[in-house]
């Protein structure tokens, strides 16, 4: 059962990355899907930070969703845009990172909970990046990609170790891909 849920959430989530890339809207249903599937994965896995950060991601994906709908000018066409105060975002994770990392080795008996920690507050930072279509916000899921492999291979989970190397690999292309349509944009305006 285990190991069916972990291909389905792969599944599920690489649709929605792909399409999050080419900026389709279903990319807030497959991601819906995906983060539902995971949030059973997680828990069994003692990654209760990451548990928690997919069942916050559930609504995230109804908002991402509202926001890519009605969150453009005219309520239409929402358009990628660069992050103001990539500091303050850099140090929010960091403290985050620290304060939950803290209560999940003090207060439970979760596996990496340091690193755990991390990987759910970066992951918050960029999925609200990703609703408001800033451009960095793949640089953070590129990070995130990057402590989320090492985790979960650690775990065992091999098909969520594959889907976070696609996930990285497409967080590249995202960056670049969005990069492109941003500056595309820009000339347009001129």
């Amino acid at each position: 059962m285990k190991i069916t849920l972990e291909i389905a959430g792969t599944i599920f989530g690489f649709l929605a990355v792909y399409l999050t890339i080419k900026e389709n809207i279903w990319c807030w249903f497959f991601g819906l899907i995906q983060v539902v599937i995971f949030v059973f994965i997680f828990y069994t896995a003692k990654l209760y930070s990451d548990m928690i950060l997919h069942i916050i991601y559930v609504f995230l994906q109804i908002y991402g969703w509202y926001h890519w709908k009605y969150g453009g000018k005219n309520e239409n066409n929402l358009q990628i845009t660069k992050i103001t105060n990539t500091v303050l975002w850099v140090l929010l994770t960091l403290v985050l990172t620290f304060v939950l990392g803290y209560l999940m080795q003090l207060k439970t008996d979760a596996s990496f909970p340091y690193p755990d920690a991390f990987t759910t507050t970066a992951s918050l930072v960029a999925q609200y990046l990703m609703i408001k279509k800033k451009l960095g916000s793949w640089l953070f899921w590129i990070v995130v990609d990057i402590v989320a492999i090492g985790i979960y291979f650690n775990k065992e989970l091999y098909y969520t170790t594959g889907l976070y190397v696609a996930f990285l690999i497409m967080a590249i292309i995202g960056y670049f891909q969005w990069k492109k349509r941003y500056k595309k944009d820009l000339d347009y305006a001129k």
